[in-house]
């Protein structure tokens, strides 16, 4: 007589069970037990076809119960559920729901895969026919009837978990006004709050409005209106509402067999997922596993682990005795335009275990690009590494645009082999520009845990700069002047990197310095810089960029600077500060061009538009819309909004009608530079750095000496009168841009060939062009008649346009200037 094996749940676990065992023998006789209408279906895309992403319905039914019983004979029974299990003598009670029949099927081995629920709390109105959860397909179809046939303006999600987040994105992209509310104080649990508050930023930044650590007290009517009243007293109007407040497992009927349940309610069961009953397997939402990081035990609700279970449990019944090794708990999410993956244990996890950061783990957290950054459309994530003090990798947690998945699942693989962040750093992966860099974002994990490690550097983290005793400690901050009108933290001392060999007198060695810079790189070679110097350093993991945004309380964002319109059912919705009939829109294309191309261009468009006329600008440059917004606020012109499309952003920014922002440092806006190279390396460098600072408002003069004068020599020869050593000096001397050489690589003239072509392939600006828009922005050009004088070099020789003057005249210049570059 055949074995007969009976499964009860037909989703992900228990179809795939099914499946593997008949693979496996072809002889048994299998039975799966479905009280739903459907088997196998896309749970994970349920949201996607409510907002359209999805189009076809029948997409999200990956296998029928007549292709199940066609292609591995399985007889299959919806709505046929599971009441009772009688596991002394192997046999289930079975209620078939379309005809209210009770009947008896024995088993020789039996297969629980009930999945979870919904939960549903008992909070007054919940039962409104506009309140809604997902997690079938009836339900599905439910809420997809009310959103095709009601006239919806505002919905309200509760739960900011993975289906949460989906369905306000998916509602966002419907045109309604969303709110998401999350008892917690973040979203997306399974990365750590500083984390999460880049997505709760990103979230804002699209208008959702965000409501956090603020449950529902009750959902109340008032004049043919639904309103969600939070535990704060806010009430939000809404037209519908998801629950998607979290889930519990459907463990009761194997707890009313006599089955060993947890606390929750999970099915227990041992390494080879085998029950309390030998007889009885479980798998999937409904069960207790190991956490493969840690060794506790946990509940994990995961597709992926599923599915692998369902495998092992079948090889299990046929007599294999292969074990389940534990969940890791490797997830990703698409939030908008981000996506947010984790694996392995967040720092929440290790300190609800007892363990200390600093004593127990460490951890890192970079900024790389994803891909080569001269590269168009690379675009920086978020890398938190998790780690213990003998370099065992134990989890991560990445947030970005581009290639996240790739890089979490490097790491997932890594930990399941027991690698370490040694291991991490030497990982051979597969690089060309578009796709990576030679050092992959994954190795620069490694590198800056092992510097920690090593004590090559250490940490301090963004909780820490608060809690800095300022009696003992200065603060540092090692960015680009410029870079201070975007922000800086009160107190700090500001030392440009560049200048730090020079300045670091200025620094107290009896005080601990706390350095930080944009995202961690320039803090980690000054901090090298001052250990080596005697200085004791820390340096702030993940810079400034991330400090000011985990710092930040993005439940009080009433703007968004980021939005899509681009759905049909937005075109009602007006831009914020919309044009008034008078106002004309004026398109910009700056893709392709480096910084600073884009602000330059938009500073140059600025002064041919009329006021209150709107700029619309597209940009490679994923800083662009930071940066136009700040050199907004500083020219007194109006951010409008920014949008980030498939490969570029866009921003409107209008003409006039702004204040210009008060300076909160004491600074002239005057900048000087000399230049004394000829390098034409340097010298782009010098005028790149020249247009960006006239871009930003400033009054820039570049004063040339020496080998720099041959950058504004005229090509052509120009017939003056000179002495034998001059007409030595001019024939040895490059004439002109187009003859200056690379200060490395030049390799005879192929490296400068080279790197023209790559400028222009690129959409860099020649230095000629650089020259040109320089002056024509207003930047001083003054040779210095000293070094000319040296040198042999006439005032006819030079390009139209330059100043002459001494090294007194610059020095004045200086004077006043709040900073001085030497090139």
């Amino acid at each position: 007589m055949a074995k007969k094996v009976l499964i009860v749940g037909g989703v992900a676990g228990g179809a795939s069970t099914a499946a593997r065992l008949r693979r496996m023998d072809e002889t048994i006789d299998i039975i799966m037990f479905e009280r739903g209408k459907y088997i196998s279906f896309a749970n994970c895309g349920l949201p996607y076809y409510i907002g359209g992403t999805i189009e076809e319905r029948k997409a999200l039914l990956l296998q029928t119960p007549e292709a199940m019983k066609e292609r591995f004979n399985i007889d299959v029974r919806v709505e046929n559920e599971v009441v009772a299990i009688h596991k002394e003598d192997k046999y289930l009670e079975v209620k078939d729901l379309k005809t209210g029949e009770t009947y008896k099927e024995h088993y020789d081995t039996l297969v629980l895969s009930p999945g979870s629920t919904p939960i549903k709390p008992p909070i007054p109105g919940i039962e409104k026919d506009n309140i809604f959860s997902l997690w079938n397909i009836p339900d599905t179809d439910a809420i997809k009837a009310y959103v095709d046939n009601q006239d919806i303006k505002t919905a309200t999600v509760i739960g900011g978990g993975f289906i949460g987040i989906e369905m306000a994105e998916n509602l966002y992209d419907l045109g309604y006004q969303v709110n998401l509310v999350e008892m917690a104080n973040q979203v997306m649990a399974p990365v750590d709050y500083d984390m999460s508050q880049l997505i709760h930023g990103h979230i804002a930044s699209k208008g959702v409005h965000l409501y956090l650590e603020n449950g529902v007290e009750s959902f109340e009517e008032e004049n043919g209106s639904t309103y969600v009243k939070l535990q704060d007293g806010t009430m939000l109007q809404s037209d519908m509402v998801i629950l998607s407040i979290g889930i519990r497992p459907n463990g009761e009927l194997a707890k009313e067999a006599g089955l060993e349940t947890n606390k929750r309610g999970g099915i227990v069961v041992n390494e080879y997922l085998r029950t309390s009953d030998e007889h009885i397997y479980a798998l999937g939402d409904a069960i207790e596993v190991v956490d493969y990081v840690n060794g506790e035990k946990t509940m994990i609700p995961l597709a992926g682990p599923a599915n692998k279970q369902g495998r092992i449990v079948a090889n299990n019944i046929v007599g294999r005795q292969e074990a389940y090794k534990g969940t890791q708990g490797t997830s990703i999410a698409k939030v908008f335009d981000l996506s947010v993956a984790a694996t392995g244990n967040n720092e929440k996890n290790l300190n609800r275990l007892g363990k200390v950061y600093g004593k127990d783990y460490m951890m890192t957290v970079v900024q790389p690009k994803s891909h080569a950054g001269y590269y168009p459309g690379a675009i920086p994530m978020t890398i938190k590494l998790m780690f213990d003090l003998e370099g065992k990798v134990l989890g991560a947690g990445i947030v970005g645009y581009d290639g996240v998945d790739k890089r979490i699942d490097v790491i997932a693989t890594l930990m399941r082999m027991g690698g370490t962040i040694h291991d991490l750093k030497e990982l051979e992966l597969a690089y060309a520009p578009p796709f990576s860099s030679a050092k992959d974002p994954v190795n620069m994990a490694g590198f800056t845990a092992e510097n920690i490690l090593r004590g090559d550097m250490e940490p301090i983290i963004w909780s820490e700069i608060e809690q800095a005793d300022q009696d003992k400690s200065i603060l540092l901050d090692v960015r680009d002047k410029i870079e201070l009108d975007l922000g800086y933290i009160e107190g700090a001392k500001h030392i440009p990197v560049n200048d730090l060999r020079q300045r670091m007198h200025e620094l107290d060695k009896e005080k601990e310095i706390l350095i930080y810079c944009a995202v961690g790189i320039r803090g980690y070679i000054a901090a090298r810089l001052l250990n080596q110097h005697g200085y004791k350093v820390k340096n702030l993991i993940g810079g400034y960029n991330f400090y000011k945004c985990v710092i930040k309380d993005f439940t009080k964002e009433v703007n968004p600077i980021e939005c899509d319109y681009s759905d049909k059912k937005k075109q009602d919705i007006p831009l914020i500060n919309a044009a008034e009939s008078d106002e004309i829109t004026i398109r910009l294309n700056a893709c392709g061009l480096q910084c600073p191309g884009p602000i330059l261009q938009v500073s140059e468009k600025m002064k041919e538009v009329n006021e209150g006329d709107i700029l619309e600008i597209s940009a490679t440059d994923p800083g662009f819309p930071v940066d136009v917004r700040a050199w907004c606020e500083k020219t007194g012109n109006v951010f409008m909004r920014t949008e980030k499309r498939a490969k570029e952003f866009v921003v409107w920014i209008k003409k006039g009608s702004g204040k210009a922002k008060k300076q909160e440092v004491n600074h002239s806006d005057k900048s000087t530079m000399v230049v004394f190279s000829g390098d034409m390396d340097k010298a782009l460098a010098s005028f790149i750095i020249a247009n960006g600072a006239a871009a930003m408002g400033k009054d820039v003069t570049m004063f040339f000496t020496f080998w720099g004068l041959n950058i504004l020599r005229r090509a052509e020869k120009v017939n003056v009168n000179k002495s034998f050593i001059e007409k030595m000096f001019g024939f040895m001397m490059p004439k002109g841009v187009n003859k200056l050489q690379l200060s490395k690589m030049n390799m005879g003239g192929m490296g400068t060939a080279m790197m023209k072509k790559v400028m222009k392939d690129k959409n860099v600006n020649s230095l000629d062009d650089l020259i040109g828009s320089a002056m024509k922005n207003g930047v001083k050009i003054v040779a210095c008649t000293m070094s000319m004088d040296v040198m042999g070099i006439k005032e006819e020789e030079l390009i139209d346009g330059i100043e002459l003057g001494g090294v007194a005249a610059y020095l004045g210049e200086t004077d006043t200037a709040n900073h001085n570059l030497f090139i």
